[in-house]
């Protein structure tokens, strides 16, 4: 899964694998480890109990929850490339991950394959 920072602004963008293991079993997390056993840990779950896109942020840990039936329809539909909302002033984006039309694709094996291409 990648993380885009910028300003108020979250964008994640999760593989194929990532989004059938976040339809599967309701989360997808990753971690960048600093120096001194510092980490941030990201996380996306899909909830039963969400209604709507939210985010957190608690003890070195971001957690995007989104509503389980906008996971499913979703992860299910292979036109649907985004899902958007905010929370609290915080815009949050989560994207199926693109193979890049620059690069070779056996650098992006699990993105989707781009419309583009």
């Amino acid at each position: 899964m990648k993380l885009r920072i910028q300003d108020d602004s979250l964008r994640l963008r999760l593989t194929r694998n990532e989004v059938a293991r976040l339809r599967e079993h309701g989360l997808v997390e990753c971690a960048i480890r600093f120096p001194a056993n510092q980490t941030l840990a990201y996380s996306v779950v899909s909830s039963l109990d969400t209604t709507e896109i939210s985010v957190s942020y608690a003890a070195d840990s971001i957690q995007v929850a989104l509503p389980s039936e906008l996971v499913m329809d979703w992860a299910d539909d292979s036109t649907e490339v985004t899902m958007e909302g905010s929370d609290s002033g915080v815009h949050v984006l989560v994207e199926k991950d693109f193979q890049c039309l620059h690069q070779s694709v056996e650098r992006d094996p699990e993105a989707f394959p781009n419309p583009l291409a």
